[in-house]
């Protein structure tokens, strides 16, 4: 086999394991394509957004295991994985990558509740009588 590169991203309570190798852009989502993993274009975009900013688009093939969190979660974390395996496989790509902030990891999280209160911050209704 060629030479794989296996990354992680996390984002939210969502993990992916990324496996990228040359290829002809394949991408293999939890066993299914793409765009039928996401089926939100906006989400599409944002994972490709890697190989667009350093002109790699459909020269990797993708292979990637997502587990946990939403959609939105499971497309940041895909995301931040192949960015990672883009700059593992060429130290020259993570300047464009810093700049456009798709190296760094999301670590904005679910608030947790409180006691005493319906939601994190939302409080009871209040009753002066």
């Amino acid at each position: 086999m060629a030479d794989i590169t296996h990354t992680v991203g996390r984002r939210k309570e969502a993990v992916c394991r990324v496996y990228l190798q040359p290829g002809s852009g394949k991408w293999e989502v939890n066993g299914r394509t793409l765009g039928d993993y996401f089926p939100r274009p906006a989400l599409v975009s944002a994972i490709q957004q890697p190989f667009t900013a350093t002109d790699t688009l459909g020269t990797y093939d993708v292979k990637a295991n997502l587990n946990g969190g939403g959609s939105t979660g499971q497309a940041g974390a895909l995301r931040l994985a192949v960015a990672r395996a883009l700059v593992k496989i060429d130290e020259n790509h993570r300047r464009k990558l810093r700049d456009l902030g798709l190296l760094t990891r999301d670590a904005r999280a679910v608030e947790r509740k409180k006691p005493g209160r319906p939601k994190a911050r939302k409080r009871f209704q209040f009753s002066k009588r």
